[in-house]
Parts: C-alpha cells; structure tokens; sequence
C-alpha cells in the first residue's frame, strides 16, 4: 500500500523473501502506479479495499495520515498488518489500533526498522542496564518528510530503541525544539527521566551538514557505543576474566589497579528493512508475536507526543 520512495524498497525486499506472493500493490498516484507495476511485472490494484481483498497480509508504506484509515479497513478484513513508523497520525488514532489490533488477533507490527539495524542487533546477549543515555541523530535537509516534526520523523527511532531498553516508566520529560526551515520543529534536544533513574538525552535534526546516528550508553562498569549509520558497536568495561576478544589496558584508581577492556561487538552485515519484514512473515507462518507490536509502536508515539506538547508549550 503506497509505492513511493520506501515503498519501492519495501516491493525490492518482498520480491526477494521466501515463502512471499505479492498480489500486487494500490498508489493513488496513477503514473506510479503504472511505473511500478511495469517496472515489477506486478498488478496494481484500483483501490485500497480490492487490495485487501486479494491478500492475506499488508504492507502500509503509505503517509502517516492514512495509517489509521488503512489499518483500520485491513484489521476489519481479517488481514494481517504491517504499517511504517510513527503508527498514526495522532495519539486517539494509535490507541484505537492497538485496541483493534488486540481484539482481531492478527498480527500486527510497526516499522521501527533501528531494532534490525545490526549495530543494534549485536548488543543482543550483553546485560543491558544503562543509568544515562546519550543520542544524535542528524540527517541533512530533505523536503521530502517535513509534513511531520523532525520528533515524528527521526527521533522516535530513538525513542523506540530506549524504550525497548530500559524497562522503566517515564517519569519526566523536558524538551526544546525550533521550526528553521519548515513548520514543524527540525531540530529538538530532550530529556527523559525513567522511574528508575535512568536518563536519556536525545538531539534530532534535519538540517545538519553531516549526517550522524549515534547511541552512546553507560552503565556500571560499561560504555557502550553504537553507530547506526557505520554499523558498528564498541563495548568499553572493567576487563572480565576469560574475555580474550578485546584490547585491555590497567589504570590506576583510589580502589587500586583496575583493567579495562575495549572490544568491538561482532555486528552482522544485514538488511534491516528486509529482516523487518521476514520477521513479520514469520510471526504469521509460526503464530508468535510480532518484535515491534502495535502496542510498542503507541508508546513510542505516546513519548514523540509528550515531547512536542513541551515544545509547544514552551514556545507559547
């Protein structure tokens, strides 16, 4: 549903997964459409509803203003759904497809696609328990994307990603933000404090000269770096016996000699979009949940909105 710029990416990455029939796609754009379906030798359909129709599974790649209309006819349909970050266009919105989602017992997930990034995929297996989280995420201009705030756009991936960690409740949120270029918020700096202690830091921008995805994460005896857009992820912590992978070196503390031991993670080289949408084929064929659920894809959302009522708030 939807062959625009990472709709056409979706169709390259489904073409290429097992076990997979595309039926065919729906863009309202008619020379899309037709390009498309040249271009893929595949079918386009005439409306959303004879795609849904014709399915058993949809891939909603369309504007975030038509999440919830599309979810909401798929779900009704029997059909399983998968849907693009942010889940909706508002909170009211999100709510309801989790309530749908959870009473149609299909499987459902969001495309928070940084949770298959391999960086990220590494850390899998490492005690993750960080007290202060740091984040940029710096993209350059691009009109194309700018219907939403730079929050909806880009930092909910990182919000995503910190609520996945830390397994607390948010209990304050502080947050600055300035329309530069367009008429939503293109660079935001923000603070979460959890339940817990833990506290996060996040800058997101869109107007940046370089781009940067970096998550930086630390913890009792451990650093931890992850570069979204390198793919790479180095673990930085007081040396523990038998760990012969990584690069040590001793300092001198007030408690005595203590060794630290820098070791980059052993990152895979994956497709993240290709990986998301096997991992949503396999819910279906195996019946288990999905990795990013519609309720995951509401919290997020619930943050990214928090987020934008302080800088709305504050610029009032």
């Amino acid at each position: 549903m939807g062959a625009g710029h990472l709709g056409k990416i979706h169709l390259n990455n489904w073409q290429e997964i097992e076990n997979i029939h595309i039926a065919g796609f729906f863009d309202p754009n008619e020379d899309i459409a037709k390009t498309v379906a040249e271009k893929y030798n595949i079918k386009s359909f005439s409306s959303p509803q004879e795609l849904i129709d014709a399915v058993d599974a949809i891939d909603i790649v369309a504007p975030t203003t038509l999440h919830f209309e599309l979810c909401k006819i798929a779900l009704r349909n029997g059909k399983h759904v998968f849907v693009e970050k942010p889940l909706a266009n508002t909170l009211d919105e999100a709510r309801d497809l989790v309530k749908l989602a959870k009473e149609s017992n299909l499987k459902f997930q969001v495309g928070h696609v940084e949770r298959f990034n391999p960086a990220f995929l590494a850390l899998k297996g490492h005690n993750l328990n960080p007290m202060f989280i740091e984040v940029h995420r710096l993209a350059q201009f691009n009109p194309r994307g700018t219907d939403v705030s730079v929050i909806l756009d880009l930092m909910i991936h990182d919000i995503d990603i910190i609520l996945s960690i830390v397994k607390s409740n948010v209990s304050y949120i502080s947050a600055n933000g300035v329309a530069v270029m367009s008429d939503t918020p293109d660079i935001a700096n923000v603070r979460i404090e959890f339940d817990n202690g833990c506290v996060a830091n996040l800058t997101s921008s869109r107007i940046s000269m370089k781009k940067m995805r970096k998550m930086r994460l630390f913890q009792k005896d451990a650093y931890i770096g992850v570069d979204f857009l390198s793919k790479t992820t180095e673990i930085i912590r007081l040396d523990t016996p038998g760990d012969n992978n990584a690069f040590t070196f001793d300092i001198e503390t007030n408690s005595g000699k203590k060794t630290i031991a820098i070791a980059q993670a052993d990152v895979k080289d994956t497709n993240a979009i290709k990986m998301e949408l096997e991992s949503f084929r396999d819910a279906i064929l195996n019946n288990e949940d999905t990795l990013v659920t519609a309720l995951d894809g509401f919290h997020a959302m619930e943050v990214a909105h928090r987020i934008l009522d302080k800088i709305n708030n504050a610029q009032h």
